[in-house]
């Protein structure tokens, strides 16, 4: 019940009138929209087992629970909201959305705000609260967005991502909206896409990490992100392997270049969803000290060149499973080619066992007067005889040349 509610608190959530915001949404209908036409289904794998489906957190903890860290209760959609102190990167306390403004007035803190698929009137809290760009917050809730990093003012990093979950055998994409300050970062997660959870966990064990301020953190998100390509192209790559021992089959079959196309596609897919993170990435690595904005720790820089080295980790899977792909649908049709010829010739080479017979009982069939083997006494079996020794001779030519 308590779900419905905030569903309808989403649908009916509407901006102010005196609000600069209000003409950015005024022709989304009040309404968030989800990337559900970006869903992608991994076909077949019929020995999947439910342990199959669940995805691995590579970095942080594979045998982790799974769960959304939603708190039903919000009407805010806010999942987290930490303040962190600069000098020990220790948790300080949650806080509320009302006290950000006096927060953030805070030199020796910064603040993570995680937001979960938030509605307009939300947002509009938000963007008051943390003073943000107007431009970067339309950015955040458009629909198929492609992952960028975008700078405002050498005050403000906006970074959009696109995530990739498993659920039952489909590859759901959703969007992940990053905003960082001197003092604060913004997720935003709409659509599909795992718990942040074990990022914020990970980050907790870690305060000494946390003192390089909200840098870390952003670099922790897009490093689990990144992870998460990993599981997507494992279960691409297992379900190639398995379509394999159709292929050497002389037997034309549409269902598997079927599937194999609709594979393509999906590498396709998943290749245009990955290749943006490395702008994201080489801007962190080799950003102008003017593109940043100030604080950036120089020591995270490696972070994100390892963010770097996983992200080509995928690609090359990825470019991996695309050239074999292509090797494995020109194989099978080669296959194919090869089962229709050998069916060419074994009519061909019974047509030509067949002529034999026709031809002579073609010419015998004329019915002229003056065919003198016509009457001789033993003429139809001499005829019979030769005919056999013919077709005989043929055969054996034909199966010796492997044409039968």
């Amino acid at each position: 019940m308590e779900n419905d509610n905030n569903q309808l608190i989403k649908k009916t959530a509407h901006i102010a009138p005196d609000s600069n915001m209000s003409h950015i949404y005024a022709n989304m209908n009040d309404r968030h929209l989800y990337l559900d036409d970006d869903d992608s289904y991994i076909y077949g794998d019929a020995e999947a087992t439910t342990q199959d489906t669940i995805e691995t957190m590579t970095v942080y903890d594979p045998d982790s629970e799974r769960y959304e860290d939603i708190d039903s209760s919000s009407k805010d959609e806010v999942v987290n909201c930490y303040a962190y102190s600069r000098k020990t990167g220790e948790n300080l306390d949650k806080v509320a959305l009302t006290d950000v403004s006096r927060a953030l007035s805070n030199n020796g803190q910064f603040i993570w705000l995680g937001l979960y698929d938030p509605s307009l009137e939300t947002m509009v809290k938000v963007k008051d609260a943390f003073d943000l760009h107007e431009l970067a917050v339309e950015d955040a809730f458009a629909d198929h967005q492609r992952a960028k990093v975008e700078n405002y003012d050498n005050d403000m990093v906006f970074v959009v991502i696109r995530t990739a979950k498993l659920e039952d055998n489909v590859i759901r994409y959703g969007t992940t909206a990053i905003f960082m300050g001197k003092n604060y970062l913004i997720t935003i997660r709409n659509g599909p896409s795992n718990s942040y959870a074990p990022v914020r966990e990970h980050c907790h064990r870690r305060p000494e990490k946390l003192r390089m301020g909200p840098i870390f953190v952003l670099h922790a998100i897009l490093d689990f992100i990144v992870d998460n390509y990993m599981p997507i192209t494992d279960r691409l790559g297992r379900y190639l392997r398995e379509q394999e021992r159709y292929v050497f089959t002389y037997e034309f079959d549409k269902g598997t270049l079927k599937n194999l196309y609709q594979l393509k596609s999906q590498l396709v897919h998943m290749r245009a969803i990955i290749l943006p993170v490395q702008d994201i990435c080489s801007f962190f690595i080799n950003h102008k000290k003017s593109e940043i904005v100030s604080g950036f720790s120089q020591a995270a820089k490696p972070y994100f060149r390892d963010v770097n080295d996983h992200l080509l980790h995928s690609l090359d899977a990825i470019n991996g499973l695309n050239e074999m792909l292509s090797v494995v649908m020109n194989t099978y049709m080669a296959m194919v080619n090869m089962g229709q010829n050998e069916v060419v010739r074994k009519l061909a080479a019974w047509a030509g066992i067949l002529a034999v017979p026709t031809a002579i009982a073609g010419i015998y069939g004329m019915n002229f007067d003056f065919m003198p083997e016509l009457h001789w006494k033993h003429a139809y079996f001499i005829i019979m005889i030769i005919i056999i020794a013919l077709c005989s001779f043929l055969y054996y030519n034909f199966k010796r040349l492997k044409w039968l």
